[in-house]
Parts: structure tokens; sequence; C-alpha cells
């Protein structure tokens, strides 16, 4: 026979707060222009320009934010070189008192971040120590021209620039 007693031990799904409030100010549906660095993607790699889009949505009674993102990358003289296409799940994990974003990337990466956000800025890092981390950066202080940085450390090395965009608001 179950009881009271037995249904309040039951563990509850969290009840979405402040901090994915927060989050969703940086998680919006966005187009954008921007550049790769020459060496951004590996050694050797030439520099590219690119264009995307980005589109969210929110799962699980707003839980998670789901980000679905395209990208198409030219040579410096028009060339097309490819496409790029990455899903993002990001949300606040209150075990670890901290933002967490899982991505998955037709390049076959797939990672677990950590991230923060102070004011008009929000950062996600690799977590651990991968030969190769990243570090995401979004700067939300112009809502219409919203700056977003990929970095990356190599063997521990300090972070240098893979790439940089100008995101705009659709």
């Amino acid at each position: 026979m179950t009881t009271y007693a037995d249904l309040t031990r039951v563990p509850k799904p969290i009840v979405p707060g402040r901090e994915m409030q927060e989050l969703a100010r940086f998680h919006v549906d966005i187009t954008w222009t921007g550049s790769i660095e020459a060496n951004g993607m590996g050694p050797g790699t030439p520099a590219q320009n690119a264009l995307g889009w980005g589109r969210h949505e929110t799962i699980q009674d707003g839980r998670w934010i789901i980000g679905t993102y395209e990208q198409d990358q030219y040579l410096l003289d028009g060339t097309p070189v490819l496409r790029w296409q990455l899903h993002w799940v990001a949300g606040w994990d209150p075990t670890n008192g901290e933002y967490r974003a899982t991505i998955a990337d037709n390049y076959g990466h797939a990672d677990v971040m950590r991230g923060e956000i102070e004011g008009d800025r929000m950062i996600f890092e690799s977590i651990g120590d991968a030969p190769v981390r990243l570090r995401l950066g979004w700067d939300i202080t112009d809502p219409t021209d919203i700056v977003w940085r990929n970095e990356m450390s190599v063997g521990g090395a300090p972070w240098s620039l893979v790439e940089e965009y100008h995101c705009t608001p659709v």
C-alpha cells in the first residue's frame, strides 16, 4: 500500500528559475557573418569567411535550451569549403551549481562544457584536460550585434582565437 510519505520521498524534477531566464538572454534566434583565422581549424588551414544561422527552443518545461546551428564556410576568394552543423543543449545544473552544455557536431565532436554568466557576457569552457579545449563566448552588450567567439587551447597552451562572428537577432 502506497502512503503519502512514500510519494514525498520520490525526487521531483527541478523547477526552472532565474538561472534559465538569464541563460535564455543569450539564446535568441540569429544569423551571423564572420571569419575563421588561418590555422584556426588546425595547422595549415586557410583563413575563411562564414555565414550561418542558429535557432533555439526549450524542452522539458523550460529546463533546457536546444540550439541548432548551421554555417557555410568559404575561402577568402569565395570558394565554398564546407557546411558545419552543431547541436547544443544548455541548462542549469543544480547539483554542480553551474551552467552545463553538451555539443555534438558533424565532425563527430562531442563535449560537455561548463559555463558562467557575468552581466552581458557568457563563457562556456570544455570540462577536463583534453588535448584540445574550447572556450565559447557570447557578448550581448549590444543586443542588435551579438559577438560570439570560439577559442581553443592545445596541450594547455594559452587560448587562441579560432573564429569570431557578429550575430543579428531574427
